[in-house]
């Protein structure tokens, strides 16, 4: 079976990061893994997003015409991206920067003031990885160690340090009780 996320937002905000480390997650979970990335010239401050779609067995294709779970940091990615989730699917949107318009009676939508939290927690730039912690509560399989091994694969070794502060701001979004709408 076949599954597909987006995640979106704004340059900066670390969108091709959180998803190249849950494509590795996902590898490190024996799925076969295809990871899309697409970003403006204008990098920070322009719209970026990336695709990952997993399977058992070998990916079909990249840009399916709707996703299962798209998570959404800014409130430009949550109006273009709210249409592209599937029948049944989900919408997890960062509330500190997302005005939530539940236009749709098909979907599921999860909200949580990701920026707040990390900027509570100190690492202001982290919104992405309460994003992740999050996913944990929402994908079987998923969780606080295969992220952090994730995490080892994706980071350079000039950057291992920021493993555990990653990892903290993971495990807050692990611990907030998202309600599901």
């Amino acid at each position: 079976m076949e599954q597909n996320f987006i995640l979106a937002g704004f340059g900066g905000q670390g969108i091709l990061f959180a998803g190249k480390v849950l494509a590795n997650a996902f590898m490190l979970l024996g799925k076969n893994v295809t990871w899309y990335p697409c970003y403006g010239a204008e990098m920070r401050g322009g719209t970026v997003n990336c695709e990952i779609v997993i399977s058992d067995d070998e990916v079909s294709s990249v840009h399916k015409e709707n996703a299962d779970c798209i998570i959404v940091l800014n409130h430009l990615s949550f109006d273009r991206f709210l249409p592209k989730v599937k029948s049944g699917g989900l919408i997890l949107s960062n509330s500190t920067l997302v005005n939530v318009t539940k236009s749709r009676n098909d979907i599921k939508y999860i909200s949580v003031p990701m920026t707040d939290i990390a900027n509570k927690s100190g690492y202001n730039k982290l919104a992405n990885m309460v994003a992740l912690g999050i996913l944990t509560d929402i994908v079987p399989g998923l969780n606080d160690e295969i992220l952090k091994q994730a995490l080892g694969k994706v980071l350079s070794e000039d950057r291992k340090h920021l493993v555990y502060p990653n990892l903290e701001v993971i495990r807050l979004g692990m611990n907030y009780i998202a309600p599901v709408h």
